[in-house]
């Protein structure tokens, strides 16, 4: 089978993707995602066409995504952590981490906390500043790795789940969801919310049952 032409914004990556496969979309989704701009989501997308033409096998696409997605946040994670904002403000600026863009991504951390670690693998700057954000604002690791290790799953669940079925269709479709992307991003957090309510509605019930006269 020939390999498919990749539409629109996703045909540079064809020469990307044909040299390295495998190694490409493990390589961009990790430096993408500890600050350095690199196309991972792009490249997701169009790992998952040459998936569903038989290129490439589309549970290999995903557990390296996952994995890479993962490992490239918590890298982003440790700079943040014991670089801290002056390391940040001092280097940023070269990958494109302004300040600005910084303390926008800080002060949505300071309001929502761990929900925001999930759904910022869908917002393309938060994507990037994630996880030095994470380090920087004293999330504890654990419960970083948590929430981030559920977006990255969502995330590459997503597209690589639609570009494998859309094929060539799917800068059409990516165009559409991306233009309801926000209402998208507040259904997740509501849900995300919902999930993490129950949670602990559930710990607080446990507990109270355990405390109480024997």
């Amino acid at each position: 089978m020939a390999t498919p032409p990749l539409p629109g914004p996703l045909a540079h990556l064809a020469p990307l993707l044909g040299h390295y496969g495998y190694w490409a979309v493990g390589v961009v989704i990790l430096v993408e995602d500890f600050g350095i701009p690199a196309p991972g989501e792009t490249i997701l997308l169009a790992a998952g066409v040459y998936a569903g033409a038989g290129e490439l096998d589309i549970v290999k696409v995903a557990l390296i995504a996952f994995a890479a997605a993962v490992v490239g946040d918590n890298i982003g994670y440790l700079i943040g952590h014991f670089g801290g904002r002056a390391f940040v403000h001092r280097w940023g600026k070269y990958v494109f981490l302004t300040p600005k863009r910084f303390a926008v991504a800080e002060d949505f951390f300071a309001r929502h906390g761990g929900v925001i670690v999930t759904v910022a693998r869908f917002i393309e700057g938060l994507r990037q500043a994630n996880g030095i954000v994470a380090g920087t604002s004293g999330m504890h690791w654990r419960r970083f790795l948590a929430f981030n290790a559920l977006g990255a799953a969502l995330w590459v669940g997503l597209w690589t789940t639609l570009a494998y079925l859309a094929g060539s269709h799917i800068d059409t479709v990516y165009e559409d969801i991306k233009r309801y992307e926000l209402y998208f991003v507040l259904a997740l957090a509501v849900l995300v919310l919902a999930l993490v309510a129950r949670h602990v509605l559930r710990r607080r019930h446990e507990r109270a049952g355990s405390e109480g006269p024997g």
